[in-house]
């Protein structure tokens, strides 16, 4: 599992793609290309602090992400997941699965609470 995303600062500035590719590049050109891989963008800017990226930022990043896994590996990127990462709750989780390229969440703090992870399971389940 391969995490990457931005700082506040960066998001602000308007970095956010610019450091997406830096860390993506670099992750993966240390590796061999494989499927079974898994990147979660996951924005440090959203880690445990309530917010969550819109679903068309977030829709926008994974997109980019994977076009940097093409960019190095060709078509395994198309089998590599991307998920979403970042204050993911039970009241934010059906938008985000919505989005075509979100293959998934990665969650954090509401992962503690059985209830509410469960929740997200069911909320994120019911997308379409």
């Amino acid at each position: 599992l391969i995490c990457v995303g931005e700082t506040l600062e960066e998001r602000e500035a308007g970095e956010t793609l610019e450091v997406l590719q830096i860390d993506t590049l670099s992750t993966l050109a240390a590796l061999e290309p494989d499927r079974k891989i898994i990147i979660a963008y996951e924005p440090v800017w959203a880690i445990g602090t309530g917010l969550t990226a819109t679903p068309e930022d977030a829709e926008t990043a994974i997109s980019y992400i994977r076009d940097q896994v093409r960019e190095l590996w060709g078509d395994i990127a198309d089998s590599v997941r991307i998920l979403y990462g970042g204050s993911v709750r039970a009241d934010n989780i059906a938008e985000l699965m919505r989005c075509a390229n979100i293959d998934g969440a990665l969650i954090g703090g509401a992962s503690l609470n059985p209830m509410s992870f469960w929740q997200i399971i069911v909320n994120g389940s019911i997308h379409d």
